[in-house]
């Protein structure tokens, strides 16, 4: 299970970059698999769309329980929204927890859009998606307004996609019922990915910025501040 970070080969970690001369079999979404292509020459791949994901995972452990070493890739890190649970599910569905399984971790989108914005996650933080469709709108709503609550750091993934437009609008709102309208906000599409876009702006202002599945939204607690071009929420050092 191969975390490959945010997909330039040059954040993946060593051994996600070295291990592809151990497996016969590469599998993964197309996105993910095209973004390794030059590095997986000659290998069999297993590569299907969104929303197939327990289907893949059945497909490798299949494989694998054939005698084949294959690697699953995902972005990011596996652990983190990522295909190792369910690939941990489908090896119990097939009462095969005893297959050897190493779990290769990875650079989180939370972390790499930290990373261009300066220091924002240096205290207490919680990664909430916006994506419902694993889980109801319900139970997030109630998520973001804990975390408002509790004054932490909020990384949003799956901020907005075309059939879910308004959600973020009620983050926003929802969040300045507990902070000042000038927190900071960090935007970063395609962290660390190619050509990365970041900007910083405000709790009050931020919505009217492009936000799509590839961004990744960073929103600042009581404490964080904007020095020069970063963001940063402070440890609690004293200078």
């Amino acid at each position: 299970m191969v975390g490959l970070g945010p997909g330039d080969e040059v954040h993946m970690t060593e051994r996600a970059q070295n291990l592809w001369d151990e497996v016969e079999v590469v599998a993964g979404y197309k996105t993910y698999i095209d973004l390794i292509r030059p590095l997986i020459e000659g290998k069999e791949v297993v590569a299907t769309g969104m929303r197939q994901e327990i289907q893949r995972c059945r497909e490798v452990v299949d494989i694998a329980l054939k005698g084949q070493n294959v690697a699953l890739v995902s972005s990011g890190d596996a652990g983190v929204y990522g295909m190792a649970g369910i690939l941990i599910e489908c090896l119990a569905e097939r009462d095969a927890l005893d297959q050897p399984l190493e779990i290769i971790p990875g650079v989180s989108a939370a972390n790499a859009a930290a990373s261009l914005l300066g220091a924002p996650l240096m205290h207490d933080y919680a990664v909430i998606s916006l994506s419902d469709l694993l889980t109801p709108w319900e139970v997030i709503q109630k998520r973001v307004k804990l975390a408002g609550e509790g004054d932490f750091v909020i990384a949003i993934y799956n901020p907005k996609s075309k059939g879910r437009q308004e959600q973020i609008e009620w983050v926003r709102k929802t969040l300045l019922t507990y902070r000042e309208r000038q927190t900071p906000v960090g935007i970063v599409r395609e962290a660390l990915r190619g050509d990365s876009q970041v900007i910083i702006t405000t709790l009050e202002e931020f919505t009217q910025h492009p936000i799509d599945m590839l961004t990744t939204v960073i929103i600042g607690n009581s404490n964080t501040r904007v020095l020069g071009k970063y963001m940063v929420t402070p440890r609690g050092y004293k200078l």
